[in-house]
């Protein structure tokens, strides 16, 4: 498969320094449409080698802060590399950092202090900004005898992005599934219940208010609708059911939530007020909307009306969602691209990335950033490359292409 990314690029976490085109430089912050990224192994000892991009026999996973990206391998000796801020020397700026401690590691979660690296019987903690010879944390993970647990879950509890690091959880939850947000968090458990606690200043815990809850504690709002996955941004929080149907709730300042916003509206006004007048019909509409700058119950929005939601993942203030079909939607902030459409304009409507479609390529993963958004997606037609699955879009003939319409 092939991984794409775009948004804030201030720390060449998308594109690295050799790709960078005349006239550009690392620091470019803006990738404003889908760009496929390189990902590359790079140890003291070694040469760069290429080892997932256009590699079948290599499963990757991207994991994400503000100022770094990470990539998991899962070959036979799986480990991370990284990409973006104090990564390498500065002529290596951003072309990826083999983490050497990470051998062996099954999954990891990536903040801007720390690195937590997650092995079959332990899990470590490392201070990113110091060269530690050892982890600065560990803890032994138990025999697990409940469900499948995904990280940052570990048997009878969870691992946070700061310390303390091991935060306990009541064994009665069966947790499978957690997404932490800034200061909140979104559980699921084994039963397709969902559980919240954390700061509820923004409406992103569900509940109907903006009360912090010190424990988890069940949205009530969705009992008896079996979810299967859950994502937290800066402050909104979004969940999909089992029949596909997507439920958010939470701040929506910049149209994160898919509702109407008025500061977003707003925006667009001024645009059009300095750019063309707008009609009688599109002031009324304005007049007649209902704008939502905080949904503190869960809602129902419509992606698309014809096919169901597979993945999502959040944002600071945005939001992506795949789809059964394999398309991609993005909608909320995007002031640096990370909506994938050619443009840094923010959206309260989910609109599809076009390009992946325009490529004959079916997404089938999605990782959001703080303000970025990386994508995983193959071929639609494998007898085109019946060895690989992969297609590398020649991005550049895209953009001109696209820019000539």
């Amino acid at each position: 498969m092939n991984w794409f990314g775009f948004g804030f690029n201030g720390f060449g976490q998308i594109r690295t320094k050799e790709k960078l085109t005349d006239g550009e430089s690392a620091g470019d912050a803006n990738v404003t449409y889908p760009i496929s990224i390189d990902i590359v192994c790079r140890n003291l000892e070694e040469e760069p080698v290429q080892i997932c991009q256009h590699n079948s026999n290599v499963d990757t996973q991207i994991r994400t802060s503000w100022s770094r990206r990470a990539a998991l391998h899962s070959n036979s000796d799986g480990r991370l590399c990284l990409a973006g801020f104090g990564v390498g020397a500065p002529s290596q700026r951003g072309c990826g950092g083999c983490v050497e401690e990470s051998r062996g590691c099954q999954d990891a979660h990536i903040s801007e202090g720390y690195l937590a690296l997650s092995f079959t019987d332990r899990v470590e903690c490392w201070n990113s900004e110091r060269n530690e010879k050892k982890p600065g944390w560990s803890m032994v993970i138990p025999d697990n005898t409940g469900p499948s647990l995904a990280f940052p879950l570990v048997p009878g509890g969870y691992i946070a992005s700061n310390p303390p690091f091991y935060r306990p959880l009541s064994p009665q939850l069966l947790a499978v599934s957690l997404a932490l947000g800034t200061e909140h968090a979104v559980l699921l458990t084994a039963s397709g219940d969902i559980y919240t606690w954390g700061s509820g200043s923004h409406g992103q815990l569900g509940h109907g208010d903006l009360s912090p809850q010190e424990e988890p504690r069940a949205m009530e709002a969705l009992m008896g609708m079996s979810m299967s996955t859950v994502a937290a941004g800066g402050w909104h929080s979004v969940c999909t059911s089992a029949g596909g149907d997507l439920y958010v709730w939470g701040w929506n300042e910049s149209g994160q939530v898919g509702l109407p916003s008025r500061a977003l509206r707003g925006e667009q006004q001024k645009s059009q007020d300095t750019g063309g007048a707008s009609t009688c019909k599109d002031e009324e509409e304005g007049y007649n909307e209902v704008f939502i700058s905080i949904q503190a119950f869960p809602a129902l929005v419509d992606v698309t009306q014809s096919c169901e939601v597979s993945k999502i993942s959040c944002g600071s203030r945005h939001t992506a969602a795949v789809t059964s079909t394999g398309d991609l939607y993005t909608w909320g902030w995007g002031e640096y691209g990370q909506l994938g459409q050619g443009t840094e304009n923010s959206s309260d409507e989910p609109r599809r990335v076009e390009f992946f479609k325009d490529q004959g390529l079916r997404v089938v993963d999605v990782v959001c950033g703080p303000w970025n958004t990386f994508v995983s997606a193959i071929k639609e037609d494998p007898s085109l490359h019946p060895d690989t699955n992969i297609l590398n879009p020649l991005t550049k003939n895209y953009i001109e292409w696209k820019n000539c319409l």
